[in-house]
């Protein structure tokens, strides 16, 4: 039995008995599912971008306490990832879902965004913002890939995806998260499946150092920007976070958190939310 497709439907169903809307559309040309949520917030519309292997129901704790302030909530599933299908021609290279990522911000939503990404998502997000930064209100990372750090951190990085048995799932469970469920060390072949796709395994073959951002761009960066690092993260190398503090714009906020890991916005919803809702009453994104 596919426990996690089962969940999946299940959280996809609690969402639509709150009024989410579930909506798929076409970007260039490939078919992507995508969470829409309005509950009278003012603020600008809130783009949720997921990591590797993950999907957008990773916010769905997250997603209706953040409609209370922005006018619109967005959370998309990547290509191959949730109840996005794999394209006819094949998984898409991280480059084409930044890609797709524009083309959705452009077509779908059609205003500027507060953008939030989780882990690789905080990667694609960042690229986004150094090639687009006009359709940015602000920048969300939260345990952001794509950090420059050692080829030996970066390979040791990658060589976390690659799981072939239970014992290495539940080993990758500890490093998602802070504490991770007692279902999910049960059921932890059920990851070792979620990380195993050829989706996922094609964005593992195919990184490499070359794809790490650079210092300059990060340095260039104009709008706010949110960075949230878990003092309890064990999936990326802590320099990762020295390399942030040391090259994001003075006008930044580097939030560390003492029980956060590498999906806070999972295990600590609500402090996910009220971090995210401080930093946009911060910067007058939202009212007070």
């Amino acid at each position: 039995m596919e426990w996690m497709a089962m969940a999946n439907k299940l959280i996809r169903r609690t969402l639509l008995a709150s009024g989410v809307k579930s909506e798929t559309t076409r970007v260039n040309g490939t078919e992507v599912h995508y969470y829409r949520a309005e509950r009278g917030g003012s603020g600008p519309p809130l783009f949720l971008v997921h990591g590797l292997g993950s999907s957008a129901n990773a916010f769905f704790r997250t997603i209706l306490p953040l409609a209370k302030k922005f006018r619109t909530v967005f959370a998309i599933d990547l290509p191959g990832n949730g109840f996005s299908p794999v394209p006819s021609g094949g998984p898409l290279t991280m480059r084409q879902q930044v890609e797709l990522l524009v083309h959705f911000r452009r077509q779908v939503i059609a205003q500027k965004v507060f953008l939030v990404g989780n882990s690789l998502g905080g990667g694609m997000a960042l690229n986004i913002a150094f090639h687009e930064p006009e359709g940015l209100e602000a920048l969300g990372l939260v345990s952001p890939a794509g950090a420059r750090v050692s080829d030996e951190r970066f390979a040791a990085l990658l060589k976390s995806f690659n799981v072939q048995n239970v014992k290495e799932a539940r080993v990758l469970a500890h490093k998602l998260f802070a504490k991770p469920s007692l279902g999910m060390l049960l059921f932890a072949d059920e990851l070792r499946k979620m990380v195993s796709t050829e989706t996922v395994q094609s964005i593992v073959r195919e990184a490499s150092p070359a794809d790490l951002v650079s210092p300059g761009d990060v340095a260039k960066l104009t709008m706010p920007v949110l960075l949230i690092w878990g003092q309890r993260e064990k999936l990326l190398p802590y320099e990762g976070l020295d390399f942030f503090r040391s090259c994001l714009p003075p006008h930044s906020e580097i939030h560390e958190v003492e029980h956060f890991g590498h999906m806070p916005q999972i295990e600590h919803p609500s402090h996910f939310v009220e971090r995210v809702e401080r930093f946009a009453r911060n910067h007058r994104l939202v009212s007070a």
